[in-house]
């Protein structure tokens, strides 16, 4: 796959993660669990505050939140491990990296990647506490990802929400599908990211509609299969 750039550029100054604690998380799954480091909120909310004074553009760090989506497709994984099993497996926008543990538990090397620095040092806290040597963390973003990932398939959970990020998005996706790449995509039931799921339809090989747990709500997500 060839190197993909694109005019949108994330420029801001990352959270201090060194001022960040972290604690372990039990998360249930709907066959067995798994522990996972999780940022505190409070302490993310409060710096992400602070960092908001000093430059306006910083986003908020969705990365620090555990999400439906995770869930959805970690439980697919369960289900299903034959996808991944003995294979190479790329996760990009990984958050908290759920679905790449899960996926190292069978597959045979996972790389499992977000474009912050500070989420790939919590994913990192996490391969730690479980010592699972078969997990390779990396800071990458997709508008700019070298032409060695060639995963057998790529993992993406909620990663639909910033619609000026669909085209670039898109074509990251068809490429990754050209070269062989199973994907494996999860996401909340949007509207206004109806038209780019619709752009993938004709690589759709399976679809499936859930619904995740939470204390507090039922979340419906959607799950696709794509592949060439």
């Amino acid at each position: 796959m060839e190197r993909v750039n694109s005019p949108i550029k994330r420029n801001f100054a990352p959270i201090p993660l060194m001022a960040i604690p972290s604690h372990l998380q039990h998360i249930e799954l709907e066959q067995g669990s798994i522990d996972l480091m999780v940022p505190d909120t409070g302490a993310i909310r409060e710096l992400y505050r602070l960092q908001k004074e000093k430059d306006a553009t910083t986003p908020f760090p969705y990365w620090s939140k555990l999400w439906p989506s995770a869930i959805a497709i970690s439980n697919f994984i369960n289900r299903n491990q034959e996808l991944v099993q003995d294979r190479e497996v790329l996760e990009l926008a990984a958050g908290l990296g759920l679905p790449s543990l899960v996926a190292a538990r069978t597959a045979n090397r996972v790389t499992c990647s977000d474009y912050l620095p500070e989420a790939v040092q919590v994913i990192q806290e996490s391969i730690d506490h479980h010592a699972t040597c078969n997990i390779e963390v990396r800071v990458l973003d997709w508008n700019d990802l070298p032409s060695s990932l060639q995963p057998d398939v790529l993992l993406l959970s909620d990663i639909n929400y910033e619609p000026e990020q669909f085209r670039q998005l898109f074509i990251v996706l068809k490429r990754f599908i050209e070269k062989g790449t199973i994907i494996l995509l999860t996401t909340p039931q949007r509207l206004m990211a109806k038209p780019f799921i619709e752009q993938l339809m004709p690589w759709c090989r399976m679809q499936e509609e859930c619904l995740v747990q939470l204390p507090t709500e039922t979340v419906a997500i959607s799950l696709f299969l794509l592949k060439k």
